[in-house]
């Protein structure tokens, strides 16, 4: 059989497209659609309508991803050695960390799901198509392009389309433009190829859903050649694999920690002129293992589960481990507005009424509680008041006000509903159109809400829905006093332009003044209600104009169906405007803020209009108060900054903080130009739209209760909350996680430095058959490492932040995991605790003991001449031991004391720390003292007067460490 070939749909712009060059260029029919054989043949060149994965995310991928780790090549080299020369339980030990940390790692890794799903499972179920002259309703998956699709309010189109007849119909894209408004759909050709793409009113989209209306159009568009099939093909081509800050500077670790591993096994073979014994082999392994910090991988991993859980808590899900380490690190937030900074939830909060001046009206949301303040007018046309006057209702206001409420409430098709269910206490939820919802709140604020006036005698006659051509809705009304009244709401230009009057209290007066007959009209009062509409406008407001008309039937006109929208839409009197805005969280001010402080950048990527746009993110101080929009370059429409080139946007003194009218590519650009610049970004979301760009950021944060599922599964953490502060809240999380496992790292290696020098020095000590003698078995190194040096690190992982973590600007590529200061303390600390080990394991020997060293002490205790060496061999053990839990407690902080008392006094705050030292010392004693373990397992004796010089050590060592940090303190910047 032959194998099918899939056509590829290459993109049309059939938005410049007449509905007949349509109709040829795809060869169907508006009004007969396909024939069943042409439409099975296509399916057979295109393929179904479904969006391609990548094929899932396969078990052993993840888990070969694990066990390549470097460090984790590194213990395994070491434990092949182990095994190798009969080391059999330390070859044991080993093996169990890699199995935990791989364990660990896999599950975090396979519980992601893939984007690629989420995308395919957005199509709708089915289609109503034309076929053979007839309406029926297929699989969505076998749409094809020119099939004729009929859409209806409440539907998910299932494929690109360009529309041939609408009736009032509505889209809401915010999944693919982050639009908040649902868009009204024309059937106009657009001349520019290049038009946004929520300015192409003559088509609609995969994955839109019909807020209102129904429709028809032509498929232009299936699977990956529709818009959403363009994202998913962006998504595939992101690398998703590039490692972060942490993982690359622990890799770099692993190799050098390789290298040097191999180096002193080297060191070791050649001190012994390459003799190959069971004895040299055991002290170069011994010396191999002492370089490996075997706890890191497991103790990092952890950490970041820890860290996990707190986010968790804190209503933030991180769905990879890697990302929360990453946050630290954070230098832009790039976020979207609608849903992220704001509420997505329009609300009136100005009015003006020509004579009587502006209003404010209080509340927020779909809550119908608040007042309306009058604050009048102010002396300057470009200036709204910041003062409020005494609040107002119906009965003490103008005339004029209750018209307005009435046209308000009646011209309107959105409802208010009150949830009496006794889990909800009440909630007030909102059915209709944004714009319309908050016209509907407003009316009730007033006291005048629409299911009153209806109950009252308001009756409606007849309708004329919105449209964008006209830009305007009306509606007529018969009174409860069989009075007839039109109110038209819209764009002020159109309402204005039906206007022949304006009301000030109860008159009504000409809009325009003629003079000197209709060639010279002089525009007088209409230019005056434009700069209010100006005045509001800059603060990002939506202006409506509200309008009405009483209405005298003529006879024999039938009321419902035999008027004139253009007659019933003139001589209209102008009421006055409302001013409607999506207002910000109120957690994103204090948010953005805090960002500052922390020397983080905020940018809007957003949709919405630029003088939307910039108003809010005034109010959120993304941009300064006194920013002047129109000349600075912190505002940028999307349609200027994409026309930029790489080199022009890499030669701006700075990234602009708003991009409107966005795009995703608009978006995906933005994270480029952040990423030449070295900066470390997150991306924030909830639609479609902000996909490519959640995987292209450095993290990608969605929203979790408006986020769509493509979003979601894109990200790296998702909000259940929604609220932009959590990102704060995962940003010092992730820095206390950083400068945590800085903390741990500096403890581990510190005392793995201590113990290689210790068994390099100690090459010096032979025996009598010219053997290096011990002053650690493996055994005890490995032990060492896991009871003493491993659960202190995880103590210290859990360090609470420190007072400055959010007052600090985001560390640099100098200030990483190993800064000049790091390694130079690890090696400082290292070196100093090798001397005060290494110096009492001489002093037993030497000169307390009697220096006979006897042989084969390494391998075992075989007579009385091995007791010297057996306890300076325990006496060093317990010195090093006791450092390195002491060492613990210097490493809570980099340069002050962890002896302080403010510390101290904390300690309740971080109990594994205390406990894992507290217990660590505790089970050194058994492997002192217990008859058989400390022989044969660990090659130690019991010890007496020996402990004097362990804790002189101990006490040496916190002196140097007080005084070293004071020193630090003063010279070091």
């Amino acid at each position: 059989m032959p194998k099918k070939i899939i056509e590829i749909q290459s993109e049309v712009p059939y938005h410049t497209y007449t509905v007949a060059e349509t109709e040829a260029e795809l060869k169907t029919s508006s009004l007969e659609g396909l024939t069943s054989e042409e439409a099975d043949d296509r399916l057979r060149r295109y393929g179904t309508n479904e969006l391609k994965g990548s094929g899932g995310i396969k078990w052993y991928v993840v888990l070969w991803r694990q066990i390549a780790n470097p460090l984790v090549v590194v213990l395994l080299v070491a434990n092949i050695l182990a095994f190798a020369t009969k080391q059999f339980p330390e070859g044991g030990v080993i093996l169990f960390i890699i199995i935990m940390n791989a364990t660990i790692g896999f599950y975090q890794d396979f519980s992601a799901e893939q984007t690629m799903e989420a995308l395919r499972n957005m199509s709708s179920p089915t289609a109503q198509v034309i076929r053979d002259e007839t309406r029926i309703v297929i699989p969505n998956n076998q749409v094809v392009p020119g099939d004729v699709m009929i859409f209806e309010d409440g539907d998910v189109i299932g494929a690109d389309c360009r529309l041939f007849e609408v009736f009032n119909l509505e889209t809401d894209e915010a999944l693919l433009t982050g639009e908040s408004l649902p868009v009204q759909k024309n059937l106009d050709r657009i001349k520019t190829a290049e038009e946004a793409l929520g300015d192409r009113l003559n088509m609609v989209f995969a994955s839109t859903t019909v807020v209102k209306g129904r429709a028809k159009g032509i498929v232009t568009g299936t699977a990956m050649a529709t818009q959403i099939g363009q994202i998913a093909t962006t998504l595939m081509n992101v690398d998703t694999n590039e490692l972060t800050p942490l993982q690359k500077r622990l890799n770099k670790m692993a190799y050098c920690i390789m290298v040097a591993a191999v180096a002193l096994v080297i060191v070791v073979f050649g001190v012994h002129k390459f003799r190959y014994s069971d004895e040299i082999a055991i002290y170069a392994i011994s010396v191999a293992i002492s370089m490996i910090p075997q706890g890191l991988v497991a103790i990092v991993t952890l950490t970041m589960a820890f860290g996990v859980s707190r986010m968790a808590k804190a209503k933030a899900i991180v769905r990879r481990l890697s990302s929360l380490e990453s946050l630290g690190a954070v230098t832009n937030i790039c976020s979207d507005k609608t849903g992220t900074l704001t509420q997505s939830k329009m609300v009136a909060v100005r009015m003006w009424f020509p004579g009587d001046g502006y209003y404010r009206i209080s509340g927020t949301g779909f809550i119908p509680e608040g007042e309306i303040f009058r604050q009048g007018e102010v002396s300057n046309d470009d200036e709204v008041p910041t003062h409020d006057g005494q609040a107002i209702t119906l009965d003490s206001g103008s005339d004029q006000l209750l018209r307005v409420v009435q046209a308000s409430a009646l011209c309107n098709m959105a409802e208010l509903r009150r949830n009496n269910h006794p889990e909800t206490h009440g909630e007030w939820t909102a059915i209709g159109d944004p714009t319309e919802i908050a016209l509907q709140v407003l009316a009730y604020k007033a006291g005048m809400p629409k299911p009153e006036l209806v109950d009252n005698g308001f009756q409606l006659i007849a309708e004329f829905p919105f449209d964008s051509s006209v830009k305007r809705m009306s509606v007529l009304y018969e009174t409860p006093s069989s009075e007839h009244l039109i109110f038209t709401k819209g764009a002020t230009e159109r309402i204005l332009g039906c206007c022949s009057h304006y009301r000030d209290g109860d008159a009504e007066i000409p809009l325009r003044n003629e003079k000197g007959g209709d060639d010279s009209i002089q525009v007088d009062f209409e230019s005056v209600i434009m700069n209010r509409v100006d005045a509001l406008a800059e603060q990002g407001l939506r202006v409506l104009s509200l309008s009405y008309r009483k209405f005298q039937p003529i006879k024999g006109v039938d009321l419902v169906h035999g008027l004139d929208r253009d007659e019933v839409e003139s001589n209209l009197v102008f009421l006055g405007l409302v001013g409607i805005y999506d207002p910000p969280r109120a957690e994103s001010l204090p948010a953005v803020m805090k960002c500052y402080e922390a020397g983080i950048r905020v940018h809007m990527l957003t949709g919405d209009h630029p003088s939307t746009a910039a108003a809010i993110a005034k109010e959120v101080a993304i941009i300064p108060a006194d920013t002047d929009v129109k000349n600075s370059s912190m505002v940028m429409s999307a349609d200027m900054f994409d026309a930029m080139t790489e080199e022009q946007i890499d030669a701006l003194d700075e990234l602009p903080r708003v991009v409107a009218r966005c795009s995703p590519n608009t978006k995906v650009k933005m994270i480029a130009a952040l990423h030449r610049r070295k900066l470390f970004c997150v991306m924030t979301g909830d639609g479609v739209n902000d996909s490519p760009s959640l995987k292209a950021a450095n993290v990608g944060i969605a929203m979790g209760q408006s986020g769509s599922d493509v979003a979601k599964q894109a990200a790296d953490i998702v909000l259940t909350d929604d609220n932009f502060a959590t990102i704060v809240e995962a940003i010092a999380e992730g820095r206390r996680m950083f400068f945590n496992i800085q903390k741990f790292v500096q403890h581990l290696m510190s005392g793995n430095i201590a113990t290689i020098l210790v068994l390099v020095v100690a090459l010096a000590v032979k025996d009598e058959q010219g053997d290096s003698v011990f002053p650690l078995s493996a055994a005890a190194i490995l032990f060492m490492n896991l009871c003493y040096s491993s659960p202190p690190a995880i103590g210290l992982g859990l360090e609470p932040a420190s007072a400055t973590n959010m007052k600090e600007p985001p560390r640099t590529s100098k200030q990483g995991l190993f800064s000049f200061e790091v390694v130079m303390d690890m090696f400082v600390y290292g070196f100093v605790m090798a001397i005060l080990s290494f110096v009492p394991f001489i002093l037993v020997l030497f000169v307390f003991g009697d220096g006979e060293l006897g042989y084969k002490c390494n391998a075992g205790y075989y007579s009385s001449v091995c007791d010297g060496v057996f306890r300076a061999r325990a006496t060093c053990y317990s010195t090093l031991t006791f450092l390195i839990l002491s060492h613990a407690i210097n490493c809570r902080d980099i340069r002050q004391s962890g002896w302080a008392w403010n510390r101290l006094k904390t300690a309740h705050h971080n109990k594994t720390l205390w406990l894992s030292i507290i217990i660590g010392a505790m089970v050194l004693f058994p492997v002192i003292y217990v008859p058989g373990l400390n022989k044969n397992v660990f090659k130690h004796l019991g010890i007496s007067y020996e402990w004097g010089l362990v804790f002189a050590a101990l006490f040496i060592y916190t002196a140097f460490v007080e005084t070293y940090k004071f020193v630090k303190r003063r010279t070091m910047a």
